[in-house]
This record gives C-alpha cells, structure tokens and sequence, in this order.
C-alpha cells in the first residue's frame, strides 16, 4: 500500500492504486448527495465528520453547498479504513489535525498508525484462534454425525 501525504493545503491519500474516480481531475465536483452515494456514508455523517474536524475544509458553491474532490473521495476511503481498524474517532481526529499542520508530524503520524497496527494485529490474532476453536468444533460435529450414520 502506497501512502502519499502532502501539507495541510491537500489531504492525506492512502491508496493501493491510482483512485479510479468517477470524474477526471478538475471536473471532480461532487454534491452531497452524489458523495452518499459513492461511498456509501449518510449525508448526517459527512456533515458530521465536517463538524467535528476529520474531514479537510470542503469547498463551497456560491450557494453555500458543499462539493467535494477528488481529494475528499479518497480522503473519506482511508478514513473508512481508519474506522476498520476499530480505531477510535478521537484518533482519527487527531490524525487528520496532524495532516493539517504539516509535514514536521510525521513520526507523530507514523506512531499513531503503528499503534493502530499493533491493536489490529492483536485482534486478528483474536480471530485467528476463535476460528480455530469454530474449526475444531465443526470437525468434532462432522465426525458425530459421520459416526451416528454408522450406527
């Protein structure tokens, strides 16, 4: 995975890819209404993350309505991945502050996203046992019935 930060006049990006967007580079104005649909979030929320400072100033139309970028699509991808990880809001937040201010929070970043790592690790380690505890119970099922039908 491909991180590309900037200074706080863009938005940090984490993409796998070049973003495939629905529209090219300087035609990219999207409405609310356009964004809920795109990436599935509810208008609420975007208001929302706009509020309380996870998203970056959207730009407005001279009507006052939002439209959002590129930038922000991208922006809200990772936000969403940030959320995957269970970390919380708070932290997220605090990221997007960092990114804001600058390039000279870089270590701050790279140890809130290494604490994120090290919390999503421990919870697939999680997984990975109750899983095998669902496999090992699967099987022991599998083989009664097995030996039921031999009965």
């Amino acid at each position: 995975m491909t991180v590309l930060e900037t200074t706080s006049a863009t938005t940090d990006i984490c993409v796998a890819a070049p973003p495939v967007h629905p529209r090219p580079e300087g035609q990219d104005h999207y409405t609310i209404s356009e964004v809920v649909a795109w990436t599935g979030l509810s208008a609420h929320t975007l208001r929302w993350y706009e509020r309380i400072g996870l998203m970056p100033h959207i730009d407005r139309s001279h009507t006052g309505q939002r439209r959002f970028r590129n930038r922000d699509l991208d922006w809200l991808d990772f936000v969403g991945k940030l959320r995957r990880t269970g970390m919380p809001v708070a932290d997220m937040v605090r990221y997007a502050e960092l990114v804001r201010e600058g390039d000279h929070t870089f270590e701050e970043r790279q140890e809130l996203l290494e604490a994120t790592r090290r919390a999503v690790r421990a919870r697939i380690a999680e997984l990975q046992d109750t899983l095998a505890v669902l496999d090992y119970k699967i099987s022991y099922y599998a083989d009664a019935h097995r030996a039921s039908e031999r009965a």
